[in-house]
């Protein structure tokens, strides 16, 4: 990275580019070669702002958004507003006291349960109308959805299913990401037989790394998520994705350090020989996460960099010989320090280390909105 003066407060950076968001969708609709691509924008979209990236994945030709929670339903029908007609679907599905609200927002519940059955079905009689949702299907998470013999009973009972309007048939793998696994076969039929109960619905089962595992798996819809924001869907960096976070921060110090000094806290961390290091104002606030020192590494002039301690508001990089002066920009997330590196370093998912990024760093948008 080049020199570049530090704001007012020194803060770290999050840029986050929409251009790369609308490369990865491309990529993975050419994937998924024909299912439709319905992103998934839980906590925010992951933290990168769920109005900004709705707008542009509305923009790149997405109709259909998954979120968790019925509020999050409701900021991004707000953010897409009326000119972006499009289906959001509530992973929570019909919570207690929650129709009016999911009826207001027109939101879609994903029914996970037969209480969440009866609910919806009582608030359909209630208004006098159909209510659109999805069924989720418990296909061998074992974490959420109607087993089989649920399904099979709900369907099968004259009442059960009475103005309930099921447009998708959904469930989710739990091992796509290892493609040799058994689990995914077993999931896959299952999942097989749960479609031949609603004929006339839609069918996903699918995330971002269910996917790549070939067409049998694809059905009608795929629900990407980490994928979107550039994480690989094998939980390595795959050059076929863009980074669409980048997180920097500028260097506050350059220091000799020698040998039998002690970095840090605690003195497990002394320096065996000369060493020189920058001290770089972002810590885990702003989302590195501190379990990456030591495997974890940073950019900085052109080569990664190893972590050496993360503390609450800095943390301290070993950068050698390198050109370094304090002002200077280090990249601790982007295109160079890779979003799947950082969480393997920090015994975590990509999925974690988004959802971590602070809100007091800077955030810049690049790209049309």
């Amino acid at each position: 990275m080049g020199s570049e003066p530090p704001g007012d407060s020194g803060a770290a950076r999050l840029t986050i580019d929409l251009d790369a968001l609308a490369h990865n969708h491309a990529a993975l609709r050419a994937e998924a070669a024909g299912a439709e691509i319905a992103p998934v924008l839980k906590s925010d979209a992951y933290g990168l702002g769920a109005g900004p990236v709705g707008r542009r994945l509305w923009a790149e030709g997405a109709r259909s958004f998954f979120v968790a929670r019925l509020s999050e339903g409701e900021i991004l029908r707000a953010a897409l507003g009326a000119g972006r007609p499009a289906a959001i679907y509530v992973l929570d599905g019909f919570t207690q006291g929650a129709g009016r609200r999911l009826a207001g927002a027109d939101l879609t519940p994903i029914l996970s349960s037969l209480p969440q059955v009866a609910a919806a079905t009582d608030f359909a009689a209630a208004r006098g109308r159909a209510l659109p949702c999805a069924i989720n299907i418990d296909t061998g998470m074992s974490r959420q959805g109607l087993t089989l013999d649920e399904a099979r009973a709900a369907v099968q009972a004259v009442d059960r299913l009475r103005g309930l309007d099921v447009g998708l048939v959904m469930s989710h793998l739990g091992s796509a990401a290892e493609p040799e696994t058994p689990r995914n076969i077993g999931q896959l039929a299952r999942f097989l037989e749960a479609r031949e109960l609603f004929p006339e619905a839609r069918a996903s089962l699918s995330a971002s790394a269910g996917i790549f595992l070939g067409p049998d798996y694809r059905f009608d819809m795929s629900r990407p998520g980490i994928s979107l924001f550039g994480g690989g869907p094998r939980e390595v960096p795959d050059p076929r994705l863009q980074a669409v976070a980048s997180l920097t921060a500028p260097i506050l110090d350059v220091r000799n350090l020698r040998p039998g000094d002690i970095l840090g806290y605690g003195d497990s961390l002394r320096i065996p020989e000369p060493t020189r290091v920058a001290v770089v104002a972002a810590g885990y606030t702003d989302g590195v996460i501190r379990a990456a020192r030591g495997a974890g590494y940073a950019w900085l002039a052109g080569a990664k960099r190893r972590l050496m301690i993360v503390n609450m508001d800095m943390l301290v990089i070993e950068i050698g010989d390198a050109p370094a002066a304090p002002g200077d920009t280090v990249e601790l997330l982007g295109a160079h320090a890779q979003l799947d590196d950082l969480a393997a370093a920090g015994g975590t998912v990509a999925h974690e280390i988004l959802v971590r990024l602070s809100r007091r760093a800077e955030r810049v948008y690049l790209g049309e909105a």
